[in-house]
């Protein structure tokens, strides 16, 4: 059996007089990967926030490898995070927007960085494109890309916050693709999405979020096939049409 990787307890987040999470407990073994599922405003990308300190939790712990006194900084790069919207610095080729935050954080010199970062895109099936500015990459590129740059600081999680939901459909596939590939090598990851033969196919659990609390938690095929809860039961009927 796996070691628990993170253990959250009892997370709260409100935005002002506003709860957006109200009590969220799941512990995620090393290798895990976890599909959280919800309607928009389900608390998803909050509850992924709040474990790399984008957010300050308002109430209950995240403890990580045994510990819950974690500087914003430590967490930031065993916990990386790849983001809907690429986020890449426009003005960087893809070979440097993967090789910059080695160098800068974990002070790589830059040919060991680059090296790393070749690497990195060939993973991501992209090293023909490594010398090109990101307005040169479709939306696909980019946020493979975006990967390749959050696994260059060799995290001890991944946090995926709806990955494929500002792609061209035609483009999900290839993005999937590679996630695909880092489950298979034992990532930790936690994946926020709409992808749900994604999550079928390649989570361990899944998490369906409903108004900020996890509602129901199981095996894609349990959850997918046979939810107990009659909330979740209507938003898979909707979704899986």
């Amino acid at each position: 059996m796996s070691a628990t990787l993170l253990d959250i307890q009892n997370l709260e987040k409100s935005f002002g007089q506003t709860p957006v999470l109200r009590g969220i407990s799941l512990a995620v073994k090393e290798g895990e990967v976890i599909g959280l599922i919800g309607a928009s405003g389900s608390g998803k990308s909050t509850l992924l926030r709040c474990l790399n300190r984008l957010e300050t939790p308002s109430g209950g712990t995240v403890t990580f490898q045994g510990k819950t006194d974690h500087d914003e900084n430590t967490l930031r790069q065993q916990i990386g995070m790849v983001f809907q919207r690429f986020n890449l610095f426009p003005h960087l080729t893809a070979l440097q927007n993967v090789a910059l935050a080695p160098q800068k954080v974990r002070k790589l010199d830059k040919a060991t960085a680059e090296k790393k970062a070749r690497e990195l895109l060939a993973q991501v099936h992209l090293s023909e494109h490594a010398d090109k500015l990101p307005a040169q990459l479709s939306g696909g590129q980019q946020q493979r890309v975006a990967i390749a740059r959050a696994l260059a600081m060799q995290p001890a999680v991944l946090l995926f916050d709806e990955p494929t939901s500002a792609l061209d459909p035609e483009l999900v596939g290839e993005v999937l693709e590679v996630l695909r590939d880092l489950a298979k090598t034992g990532r930790t990851m936690l994946v926020a999405t709409h992808e749900m033969g994604f999550c079928k196919e390649v989570a361990h659990r899944v998490c369906f979020l409903d108004a900020g609390k996890i509602l129901e938690e199981g095996p894609p095929e349990q959850l997918f096939e046979t939810p107990k809860e009659p909330r979740t039961r209507e938003f898979l009927a909707r979704v899986l049409k």
